[in-house]
């Protein structure tokens, strides 16, 4: 059996060992194997990363940004350089397969190039006599220390991709507390972020427990929360630290809905739905769980959808041709089989069952095939709330109306799509779907990084989203100054009540 990895915490770019008698283990989903332990950070360890930042702040804050932009291009670089590593390493510990871990670090990168961008979307604004001799202009300034809690599902784009770039590129400093049961992949970046040459303190990185987490939403260090988890959690964090005055943006669940029209290109509506349903094993909040589809096309489409899941090959996430990975966790994979059980019990047609899957070599591992519900009803549970899994259910619908009104019923809306060739559907679909994020004839819309992830309702609480000029506004605040310039004579006239800015008396 090979050694577990005893894993490290980050502060000042030194990786500690942590004084903590517990330690969280990181396993192999694919194997079920032990491959490495996270240390439960002290709450003497999480406050001093959190001192760290802040010590590096002023210095930060003050260097000019061409320089905070060249540290994200040398990252990149690196990034670009050791992509198959850390495509294999994030397959390890997280059980996505190759292509989905390889999109993982490339949606990471992608952010990294964007906020190369930092400059432009940190200009502030300027008008000259905005009363007679009077200019203001706007600028954008850094708020401090921002803290980022990260989920296990993606490793790489959230915590390096949408947490990290704008956060320092802006100029404020970072503490990441990295999912305990993913911590390498975030790890590993964080090494080849020091090697770009970034100074001490600006990103310190702790894995603990929720006791210690919590400690971060009242710390008076702390500026700012980046969240993305359960939507009872990010509840919780938006309350305790909202009322503690800091920013958040907590990113949460999703019961994403598709509309499936029978003008649909119907082969290629099922392709998207398999990609989107069940790539990364359905451990994604913009995973396609839920399909409305017209009752005149559904039996031709469950039909279709059953056939490609079943050529769906499941294996080692690491093996470049498996198509369908594990689950994360043991718990992981109770839970979904749990909800399987579940929709059965409410009387949901189970079409495909993906319980009591064997993968050889991987006898051991967390995986559950592809399964699918038909007559999926409004009040049953397994259509409504987030299973995390390779789950699809189907929910028959007369017509767009009918469609239209069951997904927008729902009290989450961070993605929804439309499979239609009517231009009038899907322009009447974008404009009325409760969704943040729409897809048409698109199963995954999840946006460029220069536009923000962009959920609703449930599925997020906070002001500004996630990346794009919505990220660099949650990052920083505006700044105006009023000047006026006068002549020996001007100074000798009377200062009005609103000292000359007020344009009209």
């Amino acid at each position: 059996m090979a050694e577990i990895k005893r894993l490290k915490y980050c502060i000042n770019n030194e990786w500690l060992a942590s004084a903590t008698g517990k330690y969280m283990p990181v396993m192999n989903p694919s194997t079920g194997v032990q491959i490495a332990e996270a240390p439960c950070c002290t709450q003497a360890e999480v406050d001093a990363a959190v001192s760290a930042a802040a010590d590096a702040f002023p210095a930060w804050a003050e260097t000019p940004i061409p320089q905070r932009i060249q540290l994200m291009f040398r990252f990149k670089s690196l990034l670009d350089r050791h992509l198959d590593e850390l495509t294999e390493l994030l397959a390890t510990e997280m059980g996505k397969v190759v292509s989905e871990a390889r999109g993982d670090v490339l949606k990471a990168i992608e952010v990294v190039e964007c906020a190369c961008a930092t400059h432009y979307l940190m200009q502030g604004d300027t008008c000259m006599n905005v009363a007679s001799g009077y200019d203001t202009v706007s600028y954008r300034e850094p708020l401090g220390v921002f803290v980022g809690i990260a989920p296990y599902n993606f490793p790489a784009m959230i915590p390096m991709g949408w947490m990290l770039p704008f956060c320092i590129t802006t100029g404020n400093t970072f503490v990441l507390k990295a999912a305990s049961m993913v911590p390498q992949t975030s790890m590993r970046m964080l090494e080849l972020l020091i090697e770009a040459g970034l100074p001490k303190g600006v990103v310190n990185l702790v894995t603990c427990s929720r006791v210690e987490a919590d400690s971060l939403l009242a710390n008076p260090l702390v500026k700012g929360i980046s969240f993305v988890g359960s939507t009872s959690v990010g509840q919780h964090i938006y309350g305790t630290a909202a009322a503690a005055g800091k920013r958040v943006q907590a990113l949460c669940e999703a019961k994403n809905h598709a509309l499936v029209l029978e003008d649909c290109v119907l082969e290629r509506t099922v392709a998207g739905v398999i990609n989107s349903t069940y790539g990364c094993a359905g451990q994604r909040c913009m995973a396609l769980p839920v399909v409305c589809v017209q009752e005149s096309i559904a039996d031709d489409f469950v039909a279709l959808l059953k056939k490609k899941a079943l050529e769906l090959k499941l294996g080692a996430a690491y093996l470049p041709d498996s198509q369908l990975g594990p689950l994360v966790s043991a718990a992981q994979k109770q839970s979904v089989e749990n909800w399987i059980a579940r929709g059965v019990e409410e009387g949901a047609k189970l079409v495909l069952d993906g319980r009591g899957v064997k993968v050889p070599g991987c006898e051991n591992g967390y995986f559950v095939g592809p399964t699918i519900f038909d007559h999926v009803k409004p009040e049953h549970a397994v259509g409504n709330e987030e299973i995390f899994g390779p789950v699809t259910c189907v929910k028959r619908i007369r017509d767009f109306e009918e469609g239209l009104a069951i997904m927008n019923a729902n009290p989450f809306a961070n993605g929804s799509c439309i499979y239609t060739r009517s231009g009038r559907y899907a322009r009447e679909f974008a404009r009325r779907t409760h969704g943040g994020m729409v897809g048409v004839n698109v199963g995954i819309p999840v946006p460029y990084s220069i536009f923000p992830f962009a959920g609703h309702k449930k599925s997020f609480f906070g002001d500004l989203h996630a990346m794009g000029k919505d990220g660099v506004a949650f990052y920083t605040e505006t700044k105006t100054v009023t000047s006026v310039w006068f002549t020996e004579e001007d100074a000798q006239k009377a200062v009005s009540t609103w000292d000359g800015t007020l344009t009209r008396s």
